[in-house]
């Protein structure tokens, strides 16, 4: 869109900003944001495209970008959106897009019986931890699984896992959706089974990590309590997804769909459906048309293959735990939560009952303490929602709202986000003294470039606490812990 959106751009009372609709837009568009915060990282690309996207078929609510959305393909990172699912004949739009790439990306929070005193030694547990927790593109080092365990995993998720000696029975009801999703039907390539096959266990690349923190200071003491952490506490946090099964399943389907759409003018048309969209990247299909349920189950075939991941890379974590710590190396799991999936969910738009598909990208779930989802006595306070910051810096653990689901369709920010480009960040800062500098401050770094270093720097992205502080006075979650960080493994 080539209008100026900022003559639209109005603040609340509530802690976020308004782009009113305007142009092709059928809903406003609303940022986790105060003015500072949004002069401070003022790429209008973001925004740009959070307005692109309300403009999609079938949108309701409002186009919404948590406090860390920066520029990424189609949607924002940090975007939120719902389409009626039975909006139409075939229901609203379901955008690949709009998901993103790397399915269920998301992070699993394990917490220990000990503190950093316990550690006999941080240098070696920390060389054990990147011996043993494969990190980088090419997924070298993952579990060995035979075809047929694959096919288990992408229907079964967590479960499966368990199934297969990676991850306890007792962890499922701490992961989202129990760690399984519907998948049944789907047919993803077999390019990204072959790609699967290699990959779990593996931490990947980019901003994903394994890490071994403390917990510094409580905000909210109840909640802590009531989830059994306190102070000094050891706990680990691990980032990572769908690894290449999960970006090929994505690019296949975003490729089919794009070649659907004929440009006319500035905008893009599918005939057949009657779908107009301001950005190719938004490519979408009505939710229950054959190519949109195609999409689904195989993005939850993905997203199944996710949880399994994550299963695999924390029994790794605790392989290495119980050699150096012995009984005090014993971690359970705290709580598993996705990042870019999209759920069929049924929330109430102005007043009235909407099965909606909420797409999260690099946005996660902050649901309520009286969700029918959050069923067991230690979530009745609200879902867990991790929130990693960065490796100099510090992570955060917030709950979603006591009662009632909050604004946004029950969503959250997912991280601090990224305040410079992964191309101006190697550009301008040094990887090899970050390191030396964050090692002088006690943090043990393991990376397998400079490059990453530079890329992931602290100063790369925007400050955590502002973005929690926002977070927080928008009343999507309240911050309950913040973490501090001892030991870092990077892709």
């Amino acid at each position: 869109m080539t209008e100026d959106w900022r003559k639209y751009l109005s603040s609340l009372d509530d802690g976020t900003m308004r782009i009113k609709a305007h142009g092709s837009m059928k809903v406003d568009a609303r940022l986790i944001t105060d003015r500072q915060h949004l002069d401070n990282h003022a790429d209008d690309r973001g925004p740009e495209q959070l307005i692109n996207a309300a403009s999609l078929p079938g949108i309701v609510g409002e186009a919404w970008g948590m406090a860390d959305w920066h520029f990424g393909y189609g949607l924002p990172i940090g975007g939120v959106i719902a389409t009626d699912i039975n909006d139409g004949e075939l229901g609203g739009a379901v955008s690949p897009g709009g998901v993103g790439f790397d399915i269920n990306c998301g992070v699993r929070m394990l917490a220990l019986d000990a503190t950093e005193s316990d550690i006999p030694n941080l240098k070696k547990l920390a060389g054990r931890l990147a011996g043993r927790v494969p990190a980088g593109a090419s997924g070298k080092g993952g579990l060995s699984i035979t075809s047929s365990q694959l096919d288990e995993l992408i229907v079964g998720g967590a479960q499966a896992a368990s199934e297969l000696g990676f991850g306890y029975d007792e962890d499922l009801k701490h992961i989202e959706s129990n760690g399984v999703l519907d998948s049944e039907g789907s047919d993803i390539s077999h390019r990204a089974k072959e790609r699967g096959l290699r990959a779990l266990g593996t931490l990947g690349s980019g901003n994903h990590f394994l890490e071994l923190q403390t917990v510094g200071k409580t905000v909210d003491k109840e909640t802590a309590e009531a989830w059994g952490l306190y102070d000094g506490q050891l706990v680990a946090m691990i980032h990572s997804g769908s690894r290449g099964l999960g970006h090929q399943v994505c690019s296949d389907h975003v490729r089919a769909l794009e070649r659907r759409y004929k440009q006319r003018g500035s905008v893009w048309v599918e005939e057949e459906w009657g779908f107009e969209i301001q950005d190719r990247q938004l490519a979408s299909a009505p939710f229950h048309s054959d190519e949109g349920q195609a999409y689904f189950r195989d993005m939850n075939a993905a997203a199944n293959f996710a949880f399994a991941n994550r299963s695999a890379l924390a029994h790794r974590l605790r392989e290495v735990l119980r050699l150096e710590l012995g009984v005090d190396g014993e971690a359970r799991t705290l709580y598993d939560v996705s990042h870019n999936i999209a759920k069929v969910e049924t929330h109430t738009i102005h007043g009235s009952s909407c099965v909606c598909c909420v797409h999260r990208k690099g946005a996660t779930r902050a649901f309520s303490g009286d969700s029918p989802e959050l069923a067991s006595m230690e979530h009745s306070l609200g879902q867990p929602v991790l929130i990693p910051g960065d490796m100099g810096t510090g992570s955060w653990l917030m709950a979603g709202p006591k009662q009632g689901q909050n604004i946004a369709f029950g969503s959250s920010c997912h991280g601090a986000g990224r305040a410079l480009s992964r191309t101006k960040a190697k550009q301008t800062i040094d990887g090899k003294a970050l390191k030396l500098e964050l090692e002088q401050k006690g943090i043990r770094i393991h990376a397998s470039t400079p490059n990453v270093l530079s890329e992931e720097a602290p100063s790369a992205y925007k400050d955590v606490d502002e973005v929690i502080d926002l977070t927080h006075k928008a009343g999507l979650a309240r911050p309950v812990v913040r973490l501090s960080p001892l030991a870092v493994i990077k892709g």
